[in-house]
């Protein structure tokens, strides 16, 4: 017989996220949400996870916290979008470039000061989030869902089992650079459609990936819209030679970056890795939509922290 989830607030988390450090301080974490009494969900994998966080909404929660990283807020996204269940965001993952996006505290215990602050007020900030149209389940994504070389990098150091930690990146980005693609990206953005060879393409609802890269730097989570950016193909050097302007965001006045903005993105690029949120993202095509206001969101001041 599952808890009775009715009214309380649910804590979403993985002990190894964010190399173990998730584990390290999630007592400090549970005690500072202490007068909320939460209860940490029972959950041991990854399915496991998904399915108390749904049962969980579904005997309306009062609030649901994912302490973790992208991974982590992407996972409880799945459960509360389109719903009236809170959602509220801890940081403490490799990447936080969501809980950043909305104006989320940087400190775990000031993010959940910041949460019991709202619950106590009965406040909450309402974000869009964009829903992603194919067969099966209904998907749903809060940041950037990237097509091309950097999910192919992302899937690649997925498979890898060493090194551990950054390096494991550093060299994935190498092996990718070595047999750079070029893909045909055909993009159907509202009533105008693009086709261009293109080395990747993000469809932000929100500004950055990969801890801090603001691969659509206008992004705004609250306007209805979704922002896309496009890099055509330039050659290796090059492509290295931009990628630090990433974390400013002035990569957009390369001449190879393409932008756009639309509310409804029909998007494929045969051969092409798709990761949303950081997370494997099924195949292409695609069809996503950004639905205004589908996650009221604990904590949150609603803009970018820094």
């Amino acid at each position: 017989m599952p808890p009775d989830y009715s009214q309380r607030l649910v804590v979403l988390a993985h002990p190894r996220a964010g190399r173990g450090q998730v584990g390290r301080r999630l007592p400090a974490v549970l005690a500072a949400l202490g007068p909320a009494d939460p209860l940490l969900l029972p959950a041991t994998t990854r399915a496991d996870a998904l399915r108390a966080v749904t049962e969980a909404v579904a005997a309306d929660a009062r609030g649901v916290i994912a302490v973790g990283g992208d991974g982590t807020a992407h996972l409880a996204l799945q459960a509360v979008a389109g719903t009236r269940v809170p959602l509220g965001l801890v940081p403490l993952g490799t990447g936080n470039d969501l809980a950043d996006a909305v104006g989320v505290p940087a400190d775990p215990p000031a993010a959940a000061r910041a949460i019991l602050a709202d619950l106590d007020a009965g406040r909450t900030t309402t974000i869009d989030a964009v829903r992603i149209d194919r067969d099966g389940p209904e998907r749903w994504y809060a940041a950037i869902l990237s097509v091309g070389f950097d999910s192919a990098v992302n899937a690649r150091a997925n498979r890898m089992r060493w090194p551990r930690g950054p390096r494991r990146y550093d060299l994935a980005i190498l092996a990718e650079l070595a047999r750079l693609r070029t893909y045909p990206l055909t993009l159907r953005l509202d009533d105008t459609t693009v086709e261009t060879p293109a080395l990747l393409a993000a469809v932000g609802n929100t500004r950055s990936y990969g801890g801090g890269m603001r691969m659509c730097p206008a992004a705004d989570p609250t306007d209805g819209l979704l922002d896309v950016t496009v890099v055509e193909p330039v050659s290796r050097l090059e492509l290295i030679r931009v990628k630090p302007r990433l974390y400013s965001g002035t990569h957009v006045d390369h001449p190879a970056v393409r932008t756009y903005r639309a509310a409804r993105i029909r998007v494929d690029a045969p051969g092409a890795a798709v990761f949303a949120d950081g997370e494997p993202s099924g195949a292409l095509p695609l069809l996503l939509a950004a639905v205004p206001g589908a996650v009221r969101l604990l904590g949150a001041s609603g803009q970018p922290s820094s």
